[in-house]
């Protein structure tokens, strides 16, 4: 009998530490997935910072690296350039790469570093508190803005941050794209992104990067399934899915085939 499905070599069989409805675990699934289609398990390695993320080492069954809150990228750069041969992942928050980390993605970016982000844009800081992110919603709720962001106010609050597309204005990016784990269909469209920006970086292209929409029930204190109508609501009509900068190779991706 023919295995169509089972469990991926490069995803440890541990039980989740993340909350009920969080979107972490499904991503880290379409990461391994990918890596064992690629068979690159040997020669993958992740940088995951402080925050939600932090936990990503004990279920990925590659090597890992821990760099501090915002520093993922620049530690990524390093490996990278060490060792050019490997598929290097930073995963990293909206917290952790839009606020403290913003330097660093942006210069990496700009620098066209060969390495790819997986970018989990849950509109909160997840871990610390429920603290209101660069990318929480006009509106949203947040335990730094009890009353909802407000961008023009006497707070101050500022705009919510569309990452890839100020990113896309960067001549080092080669390919962004925005995906979404809140339906089937989405989780399927979000693994196609990471493939071929994992392929791409395997053929030293330049800097790719995918955004990933992704509930956090805990801290929109609403229940997994409202989390999921809330983010397809809320999110999705601002941050737009689908590839939003693709100036891969069109030739080496066909000889790839």
């Amino acid at each position: 009998m023919e295995l169509l499905y089972g469990h991926p070599k490069s995803l440890n069989p541990v039980q989740t530490k993340y909350c009920p409805g969080c979107g972490h675990g499904t991503i880290h699934r379409l990461i391994c997935e990918v890596i064992d289609e690629l068979g690159v398990q040997e020669r993958s390695i992740i940088t995951n910072p402080v925050g939600c993320s932090i936990w990503s080492d004990l279920y990925f069954n590659f090597d890992s690296v821990q760099p501090p809150h915002g520093r993922t990228p620049a530690a990524a750069t390093g490996v990278k350039r060490m060792l050019p041969d490997h598929l290097v992942i930073c995963y990293q928050g909206d917290g952790d790469l839009a606020a403290i980390g913003t330097a660093e993605i942006i210069h990496a970016a700009n620098r066209g570093e060969k390495f790819t982000t997986i970018f989990v844009n849950n509109a909160i800081y997840g871990m610390t508190g429920g603290q209101m992110a660069p990318t929480t919603l006009i509106g949203q709720k947040a335990s730094t803005a009890p009353y909802g962001r407000d961008a023009t106010g006497e707070a101050g609050m500022g705009y919510p941050m569309q990452v890839c597309e100020i990113l896309a204005t960067l001549g080092g990016t080669k390919y962004l794209a925005r995906g979404s784990v809140n339906t089937p269909a989405n989780v399927r469209k979000t693994k196609q992104y990471i493939k071929k920006a994992f392929e791409a970086q395997m053929r030293g292209e330049g800097f790719t990067m995918v955004e990933i929409l992704s509930p956090c029930p805990t801290n929109w204190g609403l229940g997994p399934c409202e989390a999921e109508d809330w983010l397809e609501q809320n999110m999705i009509p601002f941050y737009k899915l689908g590839e939003v900068k693709n100036t891969l190779d069109a030739a080496a991706i066909g000889g790839a085939k």
